[in-house]
């Protein structure tokens, strides 16, 4: 069953997005609030006995039906949303908006540049399993409801979604939003959430920092300087988290800000629309 995409105010909702994001789909007994696009994040609510199916996983619900999903970077056209009640099963397909991305191509670098040595990628191995453990997590916490602000001001260095070409071979996608600050400036919580991950020195992301906003959805925070929380601290929206830096694999100092839904890397600059003025 096809469903043709319109305005959904969603009154349920307790959270105030901007009316950018304010475009959903209606499913019978199931509210939905966010545009479906690649890198998009999508939190609803479902009536008591509905449960919702998505990329094979099943969505933790709150008490009351709250529940978010998350559209990666190269999402197809379409969405499968899966929902199951007394009726039984049902299948919606919900067109995706494909989006276009920055690809640059930057020639010269040197070879160890661009390919690690065997010990620096088995250590970068090691330390990506712990990444993935933190994202992996489904914590019953809703603290993906609430609006989310930006962790630091100043100038847009970097884009989720682009890609450079190094020598005539693809590098990874850049799955974050860069903020270019001078080392030691305060990067401040975006939402609420718990500690999943402190790391002083990851080889590719330097300090690393992981925040879990619930049912999947988490923060990450690298190239830090400082990282002035612990493992399992409960924290709260504004409360200063870490100090920018220039760690791990990069050019100079700056925030590199990702967010995740599970295995699917979303876009953090949807959920807080355009950088204010400062």
């Amino acid at each position: 069953m096809k469903l043709s995409r319109k305005v959904a105010l969603g009154s349920f909702f307790l959270l105030s997005l901007p009316l950018s994001l304010a475009y959903g789909v209606d499913i019978e007994g199931v509210q939905l609030q966010g545009q479906w696009q690649q890198g998009a994040v999508i939190r609803g609510r479902a009536e008591a006995g509905i449960q919702l199916k998505f990329l094979g996983r099943d969505l933790k619900m709150s008490p009351r039906g709250d529940f978010v999903l998350g559209l990666g970077r190269d999402h197809g056209t379409s969405a499968e949303l899966i929902k199951i009640d007394a009726q039984g099963e049902q299948r919606f397909e919900i067109p995706v908006k494909q989006r276009e991305y920055r690809v640059q191509r930057v020639n010269g670098v040197p070879k160890k540049t661009v390919h690690p040595d065997a010990e620096q990628v088995k250590r970068s191995r090691a330390e990506a399993a712990l990444v993935w453990k933190a994202r992996m997590q489904n914590e019953a916490k809703t603290d993906y409801l609430s609006e989310f602000t930006w962790p630091l001001l100043g100038p847009i260095t970097g884009v989720y979604g682009s890609q450079r070409v190094y020598n005539g071979s693809p590098g990874r996608p850049h799955f974050g939003v860069d903020v270019a600050a001078p080392t030691g400036t305060v990067v401040v919580a975006p939402a609420p959430g718990v500690v999943s991950l402190v790391h002083e020195d990851m080889f590719f992301s330097g300090g690393t920092l992981i925040v879990d906003h619930g049912h999947g959805l988490t923060s990450a925070f690298i190239h830090l300087s400082k990282i002035l929380v612990e493992p399992g601290q409960v924290i709260q929206q504004a409360q200063p988290i870490a100090e920018v830096g220039a760690t791990g694999r990069v050019t100079g100092p700056h925030l590199d800000w990702r967010m995740s839904w599970f295995d699917q890397r979303v876009d953090p600059q949807l959920l807080v629309g355009e950088m204010p003025a400062h």
